[in-house]
């Protein structure tokens, strides 16, 4: 007699993708935060209703897309999305493309301007200032100093969307540490200063070298 050839479980896969849903809706419903650590396998088990090897084979697919981190001795913590696998397994097939490295750095600009207006917006004056002496003192990157006003406005959406495209342009070109603070020192004291039109404008010519198109 011929051995009859096992078809695929489809409920178990259904239940796979159930316990990851519930994970990521309990993630954010305990407010819990790049760095934190989650609850122990036995305890998802629990609180999820799920089988612990269907729990620890949902937490295995999380960690090897970059989502999570299991330290021997210490458990299980959430990554920072900057961290990603994801984002260098996708921009490693995208940026063959030159069209999408345009595509991306036009993306990326436009998404800049935005971040300005916003900060520009809803900055207070302390803020500015800790950002003037930051720069006066610190070694940085384009990016990093973007990073930081990014993080620095209301929009934590617009934070996460400039951050994700912003690592996408690193696996093109490696961020330099910048040596000429001068364009922006001038961009936060245009801030500081009330004047949008010489933010932009500092932005544009000083810091991207572009024309006035976008």
């Amino acid at each position: 007699m011929k051995a009859e050839l096992k078809k695929p479980d489809k409920i178990s896969s259904k239940v796979y993708l159930e316990i990851v849903e519930k994970l990521k809706n309990m993630i954010k419903e305990d407010g819990l935060l790049p760095g934190d650590k989650i609850p122990s396998e036995r305890e998802l088990s629990e609180r999820l209703q799920a089988g612990r090897s269907s729990v620890r084979e949902a937490l295995r697919a999380l960690e090897l897309l970059g989502l999570i981190e299991t330290r021997r001795g210490e458990g299980t913590f959430i990554n920072d999305f900057q961290e990603h696998k994801l984002v260098e397994i996708l921009g490693g097939f995208l940026l063959q493309d030159p069209a999408i490295k345009n595509n991306l750095t036009q993306t990326k600009t436009m998404l800049e301007l935005d971040c300005l207006r916003l900060y520009y917006k809803d900055a207070s004056e302390r803020q500015v200032d800790d950002v003037l002496d930051w720069i006066k003192d610190a070694e940085f990157t384009d990016y990093d100093f973007f990073q930081k006003i990014a993080a620095q406005q209301a929009n934590s959406l617009m934070q996460r969307i400039w951050m994700t495209v912003a690592n996408y342009e690193i696996l093109v070109s490696k961020p330099m540490v910048i040596k000429d603070k001068y364009p922006y020192e001038q961009l936060m004291l245009s801030v500081k200063n009330q004047n949008e039109e010489q933010m932009i404008l500092t932005y544009k010519e000083s810091i991207r070298n572009m024309s006035n198109s976008i």
